[in-house]
């Protein structure tokens, strides 16, 4: 067992997702590349009387093909996603659970809403056949915490683990905490990331019961568009994005393939209202700040930010004054695309997703774009790197993610020097 210490560096050596555009990283990294998206009409459930029609669907899916077919049934689809994710990421970083210590092996994966598809189901299951006919797996199904029990079941995953529910911001969250975790020394491997499938009726009622979401029914996979002057809300998608992180001598020791460092983190919160950005910017920019702090970078060491960027007249408006409050002058020369233009805005699962996107942009050495920006809004006046791919040196990444209730999450991954050890990516 390693010695704790808060000072302990974490690694990135494993990666999973399931998204609209990929159900495996390669394939969802040469669809961003490609500035493939994945936005189509929903086909989840009938959305003729929705003002939003479409959405960014997880299709040509069946759990079973990735799990057991039983546990398939017991469990919503946000925990399909998720344990999927996880598995891919597991393999991905060569864990051999049958040697590992499991007690030291912890999962954060959380999700903004939970078992949508549960709690819709059955609620009309008990409005239509009673009480009795209720399903005895309903509430395990849908509470927000339970992807993470059944990644540490299917591992003998015994350490620190729960679920982080904080809105659009979770999946940051998860990883920061996850990070935190290692560094204090109550796990040497995390399995952290986000899931969310809440593409169903009353989720979809209730956004557009907000006008939070496009109307571009017309267009869909034209109306993801943020710092678009023509942008006119977020567009759903649904998936998963985990990762595994380990502190980097417990990676080093059994000789892991090591992408890059989760260098730095920070929450804050705005603490100005439930849904509407702070205008000033102050909490984004506030946790900028802090993460590159904790990761010891000054804002000009930063090469690429991938942004919240949800294609909101808001979000995209104010993002893009606290990325300038913090960079100043340098935030001109930063490379910065929001991936949500592709991927739809994944709730609960964005700051996963996009945090696989972070390590393959430092890998790859290759950035993203943003799609659709063909109008820029004359208040989003920085470099969103328009449409197409951009090839261009990257060893510091960062990534924000916003949440309704004010919350902020910021991370920062950092290249390894490629000298100190042969099992370390370039």
């Amino acid at each position: 067992m390693e010695t704790p210490s808060f000072s302990r560096r974490v690694v990135v050596t494993g990666l999973g997702v399931v998204t609209s555009i990929g159900h495996t990283v390669d394939d969802f990294w040469k669809s961003l590349v490609a500035g493939r998206g994945g936005i189509h009409r929903i086909t989840l459930f009938d959305p003729k009387d929705f003002a939003s029609q479409i959405g960014a669907e997880v299709r040509d899916w069946d759990p079973a093909d990735h799990m057991d077919a039983k546990e398939a049934r017991r469990n919503d689809r946000y925990t399909h996603f998720g344990f999927v994710a996880a598995k891919q990421a597991v393999a991905d970083s060569g864990l051999d659970m049958t040697k590992e210590n499991g007690d030291r092996v912890g999962v954060i994966v959380g999700s903004g809403i939970g078992g949508m598809y549960t709690y819709e189901s059955q609620l009309k299951v008990l409005a239509e056949r009673g009480p009795r006919k209720v399903s005895p797996f309903t509430i395990p199904s849908l509470i927000g915490n339970m992807c993470s029990g059944l990644i540490a079941i299917e591992n003998g995953a015994r350490g620190p683990n729960f679920g982080v529910v904080s809105a659009c911001a979770t999946g940051t969250h998860a990883l920061g905490e996850a990070a935190h975790t290692i560094r204090r020394g109550d796990a040497d491997v995390m399995i952290a990331g986000g899931s969310e499938a809440a593409i169903t009726p009353f989720a979809y009622a209730s956004f557009c019961s907000m006008k939070a979401m496009s109307t571009r029914n017309d267009f869909p996979e034209k109306a993801c568009r943020p710092f678009d002057q023509g942008r006119d809300g977020f567009i759903m998608g649904e998936g998963a994005g985990v990762l595994v992180l380990e502190s980097l001598e417990h990676a080093q020791a059994r000789g892991a393939r090591i992408y890059c460092e989760l260098a730095g983190y920070a929450a804050t919160c705005d603490a100005f209202h439930i849904t509407q950005p702070d205008p000033e910017g102050k909490g984004l920019s506030m946790a900028m700040k802090r993460a590159l702090a904790s990761a010891s970078l000054r804002p000009d060491q930063i090469d690429y930010i991938n942004a919240h960027g949800t294609s909101t007249p808001y979000n995209d408006k104010f993002e893009t004054l606290a990325i300038k409050k913090v960079f100043g002058e340098h935030a001109r020369n930063i490379p910065i695309s929001s991936t949500k233009s592709m991927t739809g805005h994944l709730l609960g699962a964005a700051g996963g997703i996009e945090s696989v996107i972070c390590v393959k942009t430092i890998q790859s050495q290759l950035i993203a774009p943003t799609i659709n920006l063909e109008n820029p809004d004359p208040d989003c006046d920085l470099d969103y790197v328009p449409n197409v791919a951009r090839a261009t040196k990257v060893q510091t990444v960062l990534s924000n993610n916003l949440g309704f209730g004010g919350q902020n999450a910021s991370v920062v991954f950092r290249a390894l020097e490629v000298d100190s050890d042969p099992t370390i990516l370039p």
